[in-house]
């Protein structure tokens, strides 16, 4: 252990809640993301277990063309 590892910050812990299990999780991982007409959009978790059963949705970060940005090209 060195003496950084003793007085460095604290990591940031992420708890959420799994949208199958209905559990809290400190590791979600992202499986979808929904688009809010108004502000931002929200994002759903779910804990390792079930992350696999759910499949990967589209989050934040994948992009999905529109007929709009089609016609551009």
């Amino acid at each position: 252990m060195t003496s950084e590892g003793l007085t460095g910050a604290t990591p940031v812990v992420t708890v959420a809640l799994c949208v199958k299990c209905k559990k809290n999780t400190s590791a979600p991982v992202a499986v979808r993301w929904i688009q809010s007409t108004s502000g931002p959009g929200t994002t759903l978790y779910a804990c390792p277990k079930c992350a696999p059963e759910l499949g990967a949705g589209p989050t934040p970060d994948d992009e999905i063309p529109t007929p709009y940005s089609k016609a551009q090209e």
